[in-house]
């Protein structure tokens, strides 16, 4: 009878995957042996493979060359880096040395840069495009690298004041790109972004202040979709929109040449992959193209904004199994070492699923399982994976046992730090895992390093005052 994990995977999944696999009982990650992981650092862990990074990017730059060789696209592919997804040094160490540029969304991005700059990984030709609502810090730090001789700096234009208040500042002549306010998806709570200008604002206020001004050329229109790239009529709509009004914009602004065509691709959240990322990217391509063609425009030159695509594949989150609970006839909890509300926001605030596996006991039975946080909140949960309104994991007696169950979520690299505040104070003082990097030698061969320790309790005894 065919009742153990590995059955269970097998028999739901293509298995094994390009990234998974088992060895006697145990799981392989991107050729890593996990309990190899666990047995030098412990748990609870973070760990990002940073090759991983660099594959995303060089995916996504193929795909896109492809797809414009396809239907002749004249202009050119741009890919970049979303540095809110994550701002750790070794994230953006990995996806500089792709030839990428990069997108800011506040002031203290700038301070990175300026880190970045100072070891050599940017020069001053950098394209780095400004997004978000700015305050004034954000417009200073954005003027003080213009005025420095930055030349491809390019804020984009949130609300017509930010216009004036980078007039004041900037002395130099400089790129801007103007954001479109699109409308959300039919379910959003309402209709338009609160973000950008209207599309009906964006023509009359080119031709009233941005023509007239000697210092600043409107190189690129940006339009963000704040559910991602998506196969459905709302986001090939919202493109559409966005095309025509770029196409109305060049037929008066001979100086405008770039779309950012924001919102990213999704990242696998589980073992079923239905995401065609391939005609995704040609579909695109050619509705712009065939857009502009149609309005007799020449097509633009695109730009990307990936960030979960970049990093989020990158992660794992390792949690051992501490014991479990029978509180019913039908609902059985295994308590993990951590919180999922400290170490993994998105699952309590916006009921994300990631890619949830057990690292060993692959040949034991397996039964549905609830996974519960150490906190004392009632949401401090995980009942469900995204392909089946249920979680199996192999079978364990919590404490009885003389091997303890692991379990990794996985694709996970992506806001999860920034969201619950790294390095600060978490939800019943739970404090932050270690978290450690691998990467890969010139041989091939993978090494891992300790980016950081378990955070201590005099650490946070610190932040609070004592």
């Amino acid at each position: 009878m065919k009742n153990k994990y590995i059955n269970l995977v097998e028999q739901s999944f293509d298995w094994p995957q390009d990234e998974f696999r088992v060895e006697n009982g145990n799981l392989i990650f991107h050729d890593i042996p996990m309990m190899d992981i666990i047995a030098q650092y412990g748990t609870p862990l973070k760990l990002t493979y940073l090759p991983k990074i660099s594959t995303q990017i060089q995916r996504a730059k193929r795909m896109f060359n492809v797809a414009m060789a396809k239907v002749d696209y004249k202009g050119t592919y741009n890919y970049c880096y979303c540095t809110k997804s994550s701002h750790f040094s070794f994230v953006l160490q990995e996806a500089l040395r792709n030839d990428i540029y990069l997108e800011t969304s506040s002031a203290f991005d700038f301070n990175i840069i300026d880190a970045l700059a100072e070891e050599g990984l940017i020069k001053d030709d950098m394209h780095i495009v400004c997004n978000g609502f700015k305050k004034d810090i954000y417009i200073e730090n954005i003027a003080n690298k213009c005025n420095l001789g930055w030349k491809n700096i390019i804020p984009v234009l949130d609300n017509k004041k930010e216009l004036d208040d980078l007039e004041s500042l900037i002395k130099n002549e400089c790129s801007i790109g103007i954001r479109i306010a699109s409308e959300e998806e039919p379910k959003f709570e309402f209709y338009t972004s609160r973000l950008g200008i209207r599309y009906s604002d964006i023509i009359p206020f080119y031709k009233e202040r941005i023509a007239k001004s000697k210092k600043f050329k409107l190189h690129m229109l940006h339009f963000f979709i704040n559910t991602g790239i998506h196969d459905n009529a709302y986001y090939w709509n919202e493109l559409s929109k966005c095309v025509n009004v770029y196409c109305d914009l060049k037929k008066i602004n001979p100086d405008l040449d770039s779309l950012n065509i924001g919102g990213g691709f999704p990242i696998k959240s589980s073992l079923v992959q239905d995401y065609e990322y391939e005609y995704m990217t040609e579909e695109i391509i050619s509705q712009i193209k065939n857009i502009c063609t149609q309005r007799g425009v020449p097509e633009p030159n695109i730009y990307t904004e990936f960030g979960s695509f970049t990093v989020g594949e990158s992660g794992a989150t390792i949690y051992q199994i501490l014991d479990v609970k029978q509180q019913n006839d039908r609902e059985r909890w295994y308590m993990i070492d951590s919180s999922f509300m400290t170490t993994l926001p998105d699952i309590w605030g916006i009921k994300k699923r990631f890619i949830l596996l057990p690292i060993n006991k692959w040949d034991e039975q397996y039964q549905r399982v609830f996974l519960g946080g150490l906190t004392c909140d009632s949401e401090d949960y995980y009942n469900a994976e995204a392909h089946a309104n249920a979680i199996f994991l192999p079978t364990v007696n919590g404490k009885e046992d003389k091997e303890p169950l692991y379990i990794g979520f996985f694709h996970t690299g992506a806001y999860q730090e920034s969201i619950s505040g790294y390095g600060g104070i978490q939800h019943c003082l739970i404090p932050a895992p270690k978290h450690v990097i691998i990467d890969k030698d010139e041989n091939g061969e993978y090494f891992t390093k300790l980016f950081s320790k378990e955070q201590s309790y005099k650490s946070m005894l610190k932040i609070l005052g004592y």
